[in-house]
């Protein structure tokens, strides 16, 4: 754990949010490197420099369908005088040895091919008449089903000037060009541009595990009846797609009931495929938390190693957080309260960070903007707290979306920000600036 929590607490003392913050990523490290192959690093964030092998086109080549011809035998050429030119061949895509074009002749070119020796430019078939005699045409006949198209002669209706319609070696990266640099995350254009390259690999720091359980006798899994008493599990659920969504690889246990050491148990066997563990729930001062009562005196070192710190915030919602790591590689938990909207506006603020450091991301936080306040009368807030509300932002302006309790998971599915007001300030008027997250 940081020096952060290790100070001096009372039972009453407040945490502020960026105390709690810092601790974390104070504690938490950039997974180490790994050398994976191209789609197994998607989502990976590149640890190397990555220069370019080969240049890019490696040859000059047609970004057309038509024919590579010399530029003076084409000069001049019309609808009424067409360039008449005598066809030497075809130079397909991966042609290694393409025909060469001389004084008065033409190769049929597809494209991606290479320009052959002799050739200065391409001209598209639609300039021509595609060796068939008559006026332009608006493509080639398939080899396959013509292959005397390849040869005899073929008529020009346009000049064209040099090199046009020619991809030129090199034009897209040269050797020894930086292709990505470290810290890339690499998404389907950047796996492209390895590929293209010819990586079949690369080293990156791996895309986290995060293992995410939340407790409560009282939770029943979607798809199942509901008995007296019991409500649905969305907290797994959301939390789960939000590491995901952050870039981890996110595995959800079934929820946990309301016993310690059942919750000891499942903490134990998870540890093997997890980075980083979040619990949701059981974090409060009830009879029946269960997270706290399992990892706050744990006796067993390899489930309990630096230990679980519960902490009071002094923000709203989500004032009752747990931070600390367990097991024999120290492996950080988060362990959030279990009110979907404190719980979901934890993760945004601690968990979703700590997975950006994790894969070994330079900003791992959500874009901040300013907005100006919408709505039908002035927001309030506790003093002392940072209170986070939920909020549609739209055009430089932010509109609260549902009321400011905890349990009112509805207005998430609406939200797309979250207005932050200081802790100093208890009330915002209508009109006023306000400090925006943005989620989305």
């Amino acid at each position: 754990m940081s020096s952060a929590a290790t100070r001096a607490t009372g039972p009453d003392d407040l945490w502020s949010v960026d105390e709690h913050l810092e601790d974390i990523l104070a504690t938490v490290r950039p997974l180490d490197p790994i050398e994976l192959q191209l789609l197994d690093a998607q989502g990976c964030v590149l640890v190397e420099d990555v220069t370019v092998p080969v240049s890019l086109p490696p040859f000059d080549n047609s970004s057309m369908d038509g024919y590579a011809v010399r530029v003076t035998d084409i000069e001049g050429a019309g609808e009424e005088f067409p360039a008449v030119l005598e066809v030497v061949g075809d130079v397909a895509a991966g042609a290694a040895d393409p025909v060469r074009v001389g004084p008065g002749q033409a190769a049929r070119i597809m494209t991606g091919a290479p320009l052959p020796p002799g050739a200065e430019t391409v001209v598209p078939v639609e300039w021509t008449d595609g060796g068939l005699g008559e006026g332009p045409v608006s493509g080639m006949r398939a080899r396959s089903l013509a292959p005397e198209g390849a040869m005899g002669q073929v008529r020009v209706h346009r000049p064209a000037e040099a090199r046009a319609h020619v991809r030129a070696k090199g034009s897209d990266v040269k050797a020894g060009d930086l292709a990505l640099e470290a810290g890339t995350v690499l998404g389907p254009p950047q796996i492209a541009l390895l590929a293209a390259i010819g990586r079949g690999t690369v080293r990156v720091r791996p895309r986290p595990r995060v293992v995410v359980l939340s407790t409560g006798s009282e939770l029943v899994q979607p798809g199942e009846a509901l008995g007296s008493g019991q409500i649905y599990d969305s907290n797994s659920f959301a939390l789960t797609a939000a590491a995901r969504d952050a870039g981890a690889i996110a595995y959800r246990v079934g929820a946990v009931a309301d016993d310690a050491e059942t919750l000891r148990s499942t903490i134990e066997d998870q540890l093997i495929r997890a980075d980083l563990l979040v619990t949701t729930g059981g974090v409060s001062v009830g009879a029946y938390d269960v997270v706290k009562e399992a990892l706050s005196h744990v006796g067993d070192e390899d489930v309990a190693g630096s230990g679980v710190e519960f902490r009071k915030l002094a923000m709203q919602p989500g004032k009752p957080q747990g931070f600390g790591s367990i097991g024999p590689d120290h492996t950080p938990l988060l362990a959030l309260p279990g009110n979907p909207v404190s719980s979901y506006v934890s993760f945004e603020l601690f968990v979703r960070p700590a997975i950006r450091a994790l894969m070994g991301l330079a900003d791992v936080h959500r874009p901040r903007t300013r907005a100006v306040l919408r709505a039908d009368k002035a927001l309030r807030s506790p003093k002392g707290r940072r209170q986070f509300l939920r909020g549609s932002h739209a055009d430089g302006e932010v509109t609260p979306v549902g009321g400011a309790g905890s349990h009112l998971v509805a207005a998430l599915a609406h939200a797309d920000a979250l207005i932050v007001v200081p802790e100093d300030v208890e009330s915002v008027e209508p009109g006023a600036e306000v400090e925006v997250v943005l989620l989305g």
